[in-house]
Parts: C-alpha cells; structure tokens; sequence
C-alpha cells in the first residue's frame, strides 16, 4: 500500500467515519420506527435484498418501520465489526448486525445474528447505500423456541465460509 499524505489520511478518517455514522443512522431509524431516518441511509435510486423484501431503499424504509411497529413493542439492532474499503467516492462494508425484536403478541424476543454487505458511494458530498444485501447467519427466541419466526426467514442468503461467503462476491476477491 502506498503512503498517504496527511490530507488523505484525514479524508479516509472523514470518510469512514461518515460511513459509520450512517450505519448508526439507519439502526436508530429501524428501532424508532422513522421511516425518514431509515431512509436518509439509501440513494434515492438504491436496492435493498433481504429475504422478505427485494426492492428500492426508500420504499423499504416506509415497510420495515409500518412492519416494525406492527409485530413488535421494541427493537434494537446493534452494528458492530464495520469493515470499510474506500476507493474514491465508492465503497464497501461488510458490518454484522445483532438484532432483537420483542414481539407484540408475546413475551418471546427474537434474536438474529446477520450482516449487511453494503456498496455505497458519495454523491453531492453525502455517502449514502446504492445496494444493501443482509445475510442472515443465525436466529433464535428468547426466552424460549417460538414456533414460527416473526418474518420469514425463507430467501435470505446466508452465511459460510472462504470462499462461499457472500462476502466474497461483494468484495469480488477472496480476503487474504
């Protein structure tokens, strides 16, 4: 890797740290039910695919918040492990995502271990997600097995190893 002067360090410091935030955003905006927030995370122009939706992000920020708060009293999905590479104004994130969703009609709360594989980019200064890809890698109740899951899990796409992880297809390499 070449070294970067100090302005390009300060920049990819910004840029991450935008990206950061923006992953923050987007939790908060499912947890609160606010579809401008959750919205505010994608493009206008966005794709988003997880195993119950597959469309444009904007319109699902407007299903998953009505879905939220209809199924459930609370949510929290916390993002942890974003690994960022920045080429310019794109990128890509890799961040697993605990998520814990009480349900309205019981005592029982719903624990999913997954991922959100992100391709992003900076447009009129602002990064935002142009395709989410959620990979599901794990799910279980608590306090006690459910017997159905609060969504469909059918469709997901889900967890493995190098090099069938789908990690690897957004990367478009193997991580070494």
């Amino acid at each position: 890797m070449s070294e970067r002067t100090p302005t390009e360090v300060l920049r990819f410091l910004a840029d991450r740290a935008e990206i950061q935030d923006l992953l923050y955003r987007y939790c908060r905006g499912v947890d609160r039910c606010d579809p401008a927030l959750v919205r505010s995370a994608y493009h206008p122009d966005s794709f988003d695919e997880r195993g119950y939706w597959r469309g444009n992000g904007h319109e699902f920020a407007v299903f998953i918040t009505d879905r939220l708060r209809s199924a459930n009293t609370i949510t929290t999905h916390s993002v942890t492990n974003a690994l960022i590479e920045l080429t310019g104004d794109e990128a890509t994130s890799e961040s697993q995502v605990r998520a814990t969703l009480v349900r309205r009609d019981s005592a029982v709360a719903d624990v999913i271990g997954a991922r959100y594989l992100d391709r992003l980019s900076r447009r009129g200064g602002t990064w935002r997600i142009d395709h989410r890809t959620v990979v599901l890698d794990w799910r279980t109740a608590q306090p006690g097995e459910a017997s159905e899951a609060p969504f469909p899990t059918d469709g997901f796409q889900r967890g493995s190893q190098c090099p069938d992880d789908p990690v690897y297809a957004l990367l478009g390499r193997p991580l070494e």
